[in-house]
């Protein structure tokens, strides 16, 4: 039986069709008609031509014709204009609906909306040009204009966003442009039907519940918004991901760790297949490769179980389609199957040789499988390189990593339903850490099919509603960190949290480029300032229809210092910043070199010059073959296709230790190449370019980790050094033409070549005093292993660069000490090399990162990066702060403790050095609250003034309290509990806390026990019993800290990880606790009690050794008894004690002993505790008897008292109040109880 959603899309997909026949107006109206929007407010243009629309509604020849590409219009018709009445009239026939059009919300007043329908002249029109009509368009009317555009046979409609102008209300402010490009309507993409669906009247209404037309306008953006439609993407290719590692058999060379090996194997599966599927987008690949209907009538599809479609098809398309030549007059069979004939030996003549097609008896029609692959073009670049080769260390064996054979003992299983299958119900508890959960999945080429892609990055100004390249980061780097063992535990569990946000990458790749830039123009421009070239930065980076402001001769000086740049991303993963970083040079390019000019030139100057250095000293048909190449790259292509190929080629560098993620950046710059190619089917190889090799562009190798390198050369052989110089510049030349090799002929010439040239440097490099170590990893890294990644990086030998970078940039991972014993490894590794400074307790993975990338620089550099915000309070960090204050200039730190950048529970920072003396530098400190880009500017001074405090993101909330205070250490010993599970070295893997722990009372089970989860404020949730006084417990816990700390009356235990806000409870039942709890006990509690722990944090006056500078048991003893611990408590759960913390602590997720040790405990009389503790005791009756009891008022009323005795002021209490957001009932109480103890009312 039909749904009413059924029938609206089925009306939709007609109405799109009527598109084939009639008058565009007439079929416009009825297909918004059948979205539910409809108006008898219209004028019929006629006739419907351009000018008589420019005739009668711009009078005032505001349109910009050239900018409209006005001569490229066929027609213009007005649809309609839908104000508040029409909507009022819609929403009565199925809704009671209020509207109001004229409220001022968000800065924006949208009376009406306005439809039009224009029809193009033949021809291409890109997501630029069609955006570029909407904003001119817009420009003349007051309302937002939504455009149906019909181009051939297709329809995109665009959609702007409009707010009010800061500084004239009655103007607009153009933005964002999106747009559902090229509905075909003679047969409508399936993803197009149900994204007009989702913008359909009733179905927004039945979301959004708008009353007026600022909301209906958001109603629309929300549904337009492409992070939705990734998100819903990246969950269903993540289910798929789980379910096909269970499902799929990959060669055992491809990694010893099965799980690792079908991961790693199935992303590079996805990798691959994705990147066809947006190449078929630009019409490079045929449809029916991927359509079941049609691939019956090819393959021997016989059994859902068998791997049919990845042999036959996928890996012939991967390995002997896309990385071979097509065939031509001159090579007819460049393309073909196997040859069945033997060699001597018994191998066939084809064994190893992967481009030629495999797998001929699975197809039903072996010449109809030709005759489709023959279309596809050459592309060339690595991708599809099949990674199977001849073992370096046993030449006659083959080590399998793709499996590309079809050999009947081939071991590769892809079942073809993980491709086909229809939705089911598969179980990937385990997967996700879940339990009786079901998940949904369907086959691939289903999931693929079900989206809309587009080739073109969407950029912050112009976005189309389908997938783009990007999400392949966003897809893989969740991917990725699934598998890989320092984040899989938590990746499983999470979305989108690895990736970071295009916002932030945009922010960071402009302000570090503009800082470079302004340096570097600076230098070649004595008659301007780094200001007022910095301003014009400014203007030149912002999506504005702004023209820069720029000279001819500051234009000519700025694209040469772009030419020059050079920018690293240390841990580049899938490619989001230096993607940014490409996408950013374009653009400027763009507007300072419309017609590439002066970038043109500048390639061929420097063509000229490396072919007269190089070995070869000018050869002649070197250098006419180069000139040829870039005058090919500018004429045959869009213009982008030139900025981006140089940029790639010159400007941009990456490094990851994970080679598929490498594989993955590379990939995305694939794709924006072939993006900006023209398909001319006149020409060889349809016209597209072959990709460039990114081998030496983009490395697998550990940025942390260096070569020993002599620290003085040895000069006593100049020949020698000579000798190595010539042979490293013919080095960089082989690499240079094996970056633009276009056949696999000429790949593996300079590949060979490479490998001749990196053996002989490295004997000559023995020569003069390189350690043998080093040598072997200089000779034996081979950057066209795509499998292997190098332990360790060196600029100069993989990218030829020995000067620095302009910029490092970058998101390092965070991977704290404790993650495991790989990681232990590596940390040990790291520190054994001797190449860093800022190392320092506990450090975190990205505190060497930050230094790396500061020492990778050329002198006056520019390094910046988002890390986790425990660089601003971590103790860990403050070695590195310091070092950088001193060796570096701090031109910017960004918080953003108070939002969220990742999905992932942690806050971060980004910051911007320079390579630069910073004493007399003041550095530029901003807090974004409560989004990103809403900044506050924070108190400075000159850095040479500053400490490490200079990290702290502080606010204007006093951290300087007005009375007599004491520590909180000097008045309890503050500690983690004990740890309960067996001891590494007594009783290893013998028992875990889980063995231990009961829900009820018994004889062995005798003491109360709680963790961390189970404490809330004021009184524990609940307790479990632990196993105690048996020959394991607590004699063989992992760490069983001393009894006495747990014997106490009375103490206060609080979570170690809270979150944002501290929960401390009381104890009065002498609870065991473990290291997710920290427990407070008062000193005098311990009177007597002697151990090497509490030997750490004070002393007895008679105790050895003796520790003047620790403080004095005896005192501190004497301290705490003047100190109620139900008065402790109530200042510890205060507003004013979380403030402290929260501008002082290490983390935003965990509160450590070294957080609440420095917590100031105001010094109260007996009698100023005594009606606070009064009202902490009817706090804990009250949630005794009921845990959801209502103690508002009490807390209030405690929090007012507390701020008393710390002597705040009501205007420095409010601003607490602000920071710490209690709920507005607490807010309200606790103000009033502070004036009624100020007026004396309450004593």
């Amino acid at each position: 039986m039909r749904t009413a959603t059924q029938d609206i899309k089925s009306a939709i997909a007609e109405s799109l069709k009527a598109f084939g026949n009639g008058s565009l107006r007439t079929n416009a109206i009825q297909l918004f008609n059948t979205l539910g929007y409809t108006s008898e407010k219209t004028i019929e243009l006629s006739p419907n031509t351009p000018e008589n629309f420019l005739h009668e509604i711009d009078q005032h020849n505001r349109l910009r014709k050239d900018k409209a590409l006005f001569s490229r219009w066929e027609s213009l018709d007005i649809i309609f204009q839908i104000t508040g009445e029409e909507i009022k009239a819609a929403g009565s026939r199925q809704i009671s609906l209020q509207f109001d059009s004229r409220q001022k919300i968000d800065n924006r007043i949208i009376e009406s909306y306005l439809l039009l329908a224009i029809k193009l002249r033949k021809g291409h029109y890109t997501r630029t040009d069609l955006s570029t009509i909407t904003r001119e368009i817009n420009r003349l009317f007051p309302m937002p204009a939504l455009i149906l555009f019909q181009q051939g046979d297709t329809l995109t409609l665009s959609v702007i966003n409009r707010r009010l102008h800061k500084r004239d209300q009655s103007k607009d402010v153009l933005e964002k442009v999106t747009l559902i490009k090229d509905i075909r309507f003679a047969d409508p993409h399936r993803a197009h039907i149900e994204i007009l669906f989702d913008l359909s009247f009733r179905n927004l209404y039945d979301r959004y519940r708008f009353s007026n037309f600022v909301a209906l306008h958001d109603a629309w953006q929300k549904t337009l918004d492409i992070n939705e439609l990734n998100k819903r993407f990246y969950k269903e290719m993540a289910n798929w991901y789980f379910w096909a590692i269970q499902n799929v058999t990959f060669p055992k060379d491809a990694g010893e760790d099965e799980e690792v090996r079908n991961a790693t194997s199935v992303i590079r599966l996805i990798t691959r297949l994705i990147f066809v599927w947006f190449i078929k987008e630009k019409g490079l690949v045929p449809d029916d490769l991927f359509n079941r209907d049609k691939l019956d009538a090819l393959l021997k599809f016989d059994d859902p179980n068998q791997s049919t479609y990845y042999k036959a098809l996928l890996q012939n398309l991967f390995f002997a389609t896309l990385n071979q030549e097509m065939n031509t007059p001159e090579q007819p069979d460049n393309r073909k199957f196997r040859s069945k004939a033997k060699k001597a030996g018994g191998r066939d003549q084809h064994y190893m040789i992967h481009n030629v097609y495999r797998c001929e008896n699975y197809f039903k029609d072996p010449d109809k499988a030709l005759r489709l692959f023959s279309s596809i073009p050459f592309l060339n670049g690595g991708l599809f390189e099949c990674l199977d080769k001849p073992d370096k260390e046993e030449p006659q064996k083959t080590l399998r990593i793709d499996g590309f054979s079809d050999h009947k003992d081939n071991e590769v299983v892809v079942p073809d339903f993980l491709f086909f299958s229809q939705e089911q119900e598969v179980d990937l508890n385990e997967s996700y850490g879940t339990k009786n959960k079901q998940y949904k999945v369907r086959g691939l080429i289903n999931i693929f099919d079900s989206y809309k892609f587009t080739i073109n990055e969407n950029t912050p100004i112009e976005e189309e509603v389908a997938l783009d390249p990007e999400l392949l980061g966003k897809v893989f780097e969740n991917l990725l960190a699934a598998y890989n063992p320092e984040t899989g535990a938590t990746a499983r569990k999470q979305t989108g949290s690895f990736y970071t946000p295009r916002e932030i990458v945009d922010y960071m790749v402009d302000e570090s480029l503009k800082a470079s830039l302004s340096n570097l123009v600076a230098e070649k421009l004595t008659d301007c300032s780094k200001e007022d070239i910095r301003t014009g930065l400014d203007i030149l980076f912002a999506y504005t229809e702004k023209e820069h402001a720029f000279n001819d001769k500051e234009v000519s000086k700025i694209v040469e210092a772009v030419s020059q740049i050079k920018i690293l991303d240390p841990a580049c993963g899938s490619g989001a910043f230096p993607m940014g970083v490409l996408h950013k040079l374009v653009y400027i390019l763009g507007k300072l070199d419309l017609d590439n000019a002066q970038w043109r030139e500048l390639q061929k100057q420097r063509a000229m010059k490396e072919t007269e250095e190089a070995y070869n000293m000018g050869n002649k048909e070197d250098r006419r073959q180069r000139l040829s190449e870039i005058e090919e790259a500018f004429d045959f292509n869009t213009s982008d296709y030139g900025r981006k190929l140089y940029l790639i080629e010159n400007c941009i560098y990456g490094v990851d230790i994970q080679p598929i993620a490498v594989q993955i950046a590379k990939l995305r710059f694939f794709i924006s190449l072939v993006v900006d190619q023209e398909i001319d089917d006149t020409q060889e190889n349809r016209g597209i370019l072959p990709l460039p090799n990114l081998e030496t562009k983009f490395v697998a190798a550990n940025t942390l980790l260096n070569v020993e390198k002599p620290q003085q050369p040895n000069l006593a052989n100049l020949k020698v050094r000579a000798e190595i110089d010539r042979k490293e510049r013919e080095l960089a030349d082989v690499r240079r033409n094996h970056f633009i090799a276009r056949t696999l002929k000429t790949k593996r010439k300079w590949r060979e070549r490479d490998a001749q040239l990196r053996a002989e440097i490295s004997d000559l490099l023995k020569k003069e005093d390189f350690p043998p170590e080093t040598t072997q990893k200089l000779a034996y890294w081979d950057p066209y292993d795509q499998n292997a990644s190098a332990d360790f990086f060196d600029p100069e030998w993989m990218f030829n660069l020995s000067d620095g970078f302009d910029v490092v940039i970058g998101n390092p991972p965070y991977v704290r000490a404790d993650s495991g014993e790989q990681h232990l490894a590596l940390r040990k590794t790291i520190e054994d090399n001797k190449l860093y400074e800022t190392l320092w307790e506990k450090w975190d993975l990205y505190i060497p990162f930050i230094e790396r990338g500061y020492k990778l620089l050329k002198p006056g550099g520019f390094t910046t990066m988002i890390v986790s915000d425990a660089f601003c309070h971590s103790k860990y960090a403050q070695k590195s702060q310091n070092w950088f204050l001193e060796h570096s200039r701090i031109l910017r730190l960004d918080f953003f403790s108070k939002i969220k950048i990742f999905d992932a529970a942690v806050h971060n920072i980004t910051y911007l050095f320079q390579k630069a003396d910073g004493r007399h530098h003041r550095p530029e400190r901003r807090v974004h609250d409560p989004e990103f880009g809403a900044v506050k500017i924070l108190p400075t001074a000159e850095q040479r003034k500053l400490n490490y405090r200079a990290f702290f993101p502080e606010d204007t909330v006093p951290q300087q309290l007005h009375n007599s205070t004491i520590v909180l250490s000097s008045i309890c010993y503050i500690s983690y509990g004990l740890r309960p599970s067996s001891d590494e070295h007594e009783a290893k893997g013998a028992f875990t806390t889980s063995d231990l722990v009961s829900e009820t009372r018994d004889q062995l089970h005798c003491k109360a026990f709680v963790e961390g989860k189970h404490l809330d404020c004021w009184i524990p949730l609940t307790n479990l019993w632990i196993e105690w006084g048996s020959d394991r417990a607590p004699s063989k816990f992992c760490r069983p800290t001393f009894p006495e700390m747990y014997a106490v009356a009375e103490k206060v235990l609080a979570q170690r990880s809270p979150g944002p806000d501290p929960k401390a409870c009381y104890d009065n039942k002498r609870l065991i606790f473990t290291p997710s709890s920290v427990g407070f006990i008062p000193w005098h509690s311990l009177s007597g009690v002697r151990n090497r722990s509490l030997k750490k944090s004070a002393r007895y006056r008679n105790e050895k050794p003796p520790r003047p500078d620790l403080p004095k048991r005896e005192e501190l003893e004497k301290t705490s008894r003047r100190f109620a611990v139900k008065f402790l408590l109530a200042v510890m759960n205060s507003t004013a004690a979380h403030n402290f913390l929260r501008a002082n602590r290490r983390s935003n997720i965990h509160l450590y002993p070294d957080d609440w040790k420095h917590l100031p405990i105001p010094d109260a009389s007996s009698k100023q505790q005594t009606p606070i503790v009064k009202l902490v005791d009817k706090i804990l009756t009250a949630m005794r008897a009921d845990p959801a009891a209502h103690i508002t008022s009490l807390e209030a009323e405690i929090d007012a008292r507390v701020a008393h005795l710390y002597e705040l002021t009501e205007e420095e209490y409010s601003l607490i109040l602000n920071e710490t957001k209690p709920p507005d009932p607490f807010r309200i109480a606790a103000l009033n109880f502070y004036r009624d103890i100020a007026r004396g009312i309450l004593k």
